[in-house]
């Protein structure tokens, strides 16, 4: 008897080393627009999941106002804003609030009533996305549901036919 129970015992330990643990990324576990919550500039009150208009896609830039790519593709995406004009676009950063108001400042955000920025201190969407470099944009259906995602500069053209 006492041979069966060890041998139980060694099996069941075996089959636990073996486990694998779940590894895949959360947005795409979770293929939805993920609950957040923002300090939204410039008048700092907060953003969340559920200030999103329904039924427009989303388009979510996880970004650094330091961030060179980041810059380029803040005024690639501002100077093609028609294309757009569908879409909500919400840009977040973990950085300090002084750094991002001078970002909205410089780049005119309060000119393009589609973009929401705000801050994410608690890096929350950074890791959810599993960010790994700047800008992480993120595209949503209507029905927010993933679609895609970028790394890196993106020529804007290819982030509007994603939302297609």
């Amino acid at each position: 008897m006492k041979k069966y129970l060890c041998f139980a015992v060694l099996l069941l330990l075996g089959k636990l080393a073996s486990a694998q643990t779940d590894t895949s990324l959360l947005y795409l576990r979770f293929p939805v627009v993920p609950s957040f919550k923002l300090t939204k500039l410039p008048d700092s009150t907060i953003f969340t999941k559920d200030n999103l208009k329904k039924k427009k896609p989303t388009i979510i830039i996880m970004f650094s106002p330091d961030c060179e790519h980041c810059q380029a593709e803040t005024k690639s995406l501002t100077a093609h804003i028609d294309l757009f004009k569908k879409a909500q676009i919400v840009m977040a950063s973990p950085l300090e609030y002084n750094y991002l108001k001078k970002f909205y400042n410089e780049y005119h955000i309060a000119d393009y009533p589609n973009i929401t920025m705000g801050r994410d201190p608690s890096y929350f969407l950074g890791t959810f996305f599993k960010v790994r470099s700047f800008p992480a944009i993120f595209v949503y259906d209507k029905k927010g549901n993933y679609v895609t995602n970028f790394s890196g500069s993106v020529p804007v053209e290819q982030i509007a036919n994603a939302l297609q």
